[in-house]
């Protein structure tokens, strides 16, 4: 039987920093490469491979689905980076985490911001079309261009109507996602990838 005792310190052990759901959702990680260029420091971004089913020509950081053999969020992190861009394990440097993203429902994504000491990449053609680095300065001077767009719950036919104080009454709230786009020259940097790379700028602002 459960007593107060027992619940109190479960809480008192419970993390505030807990995400509910954490467990049970699917999880990947993305490294933010900075890397040192003839501009200065700046950030590398892949162009998806236009083979690839999922989100062919699209601009995203390396990374990708967290393994059972990942040791950890942070080398998924290091792993993906390596094996699309070709470069050794220990030549890609994890500065820090940068929280958890939950784009939707049951995805988490796991960010991290590290240091390529390589720059001769070649790249896993399978995955990556291309890269190509934006100076930060620029992207710190740079305001993205803000997009809604609205999301209509649609339940499906076999929905417990019976079971909602108004029934089929119901009023669903039509809800809205901000999509976020930077551009650079001929490339538009938008999504969830938009989302992370806006975070990271704001807390590199925070610092000034």
């Amino acid at each position: 039987m459960v007593n107060l005792s027992d619940i109190k310190k479960n809480l008192t052990a419970e993390s505030g920093d807990t995400l509910i759901g954490e467990k049970e959702a699917s999880k990947a990680s993305v490294l933010i490469p900075l890397i040192q260029t003839e501009q200065g420091l700046s950030v590398l971004f892949e162009e998806r491979s236009k083979q690839l089913k999922s989100q062919p020509g699209d601009i995203c950081f390396p990374g990708g689905r967290i393994e059972a053999q990942d040791a950890s969020p942070q080398h998924t992190a290091v792993r993906e980076t390596s094996e699309e861009l070709g470069i050794p394990i220990d030549s890609v440097e994890v500065i820090a985490p940068l929280g958890k993203f939950v784009p939707s429902l049951p995805l988490i994504i796991y960010p991290f911001v590290g240091i390529l000491k390589q720059t001769d990449f070649s790249v896993n053609p399978a995955e990556v079309e291309s890269v190509f680095t934006v100076p930060l300065s620029f992207l710190l001077q740079t305001e993205p261009e803000k997009h809604f767009v609205g999301l209509q719950p649609q339940p499906g036919a076999d929905f417990p109507y019976e079971r909602v104080a108004q029934g089929r009454e119901y009023q669903w709230r039509k809800r809205y996602i901000t999509e976020l786009f930077y551009h650079y020259k001929e490339r538009s940097i938008w999504g969830m990838t938009a989302k992370i790379l806006e975070h990271f700028l704001l807390v590199i602002k925070s610092s000034q």
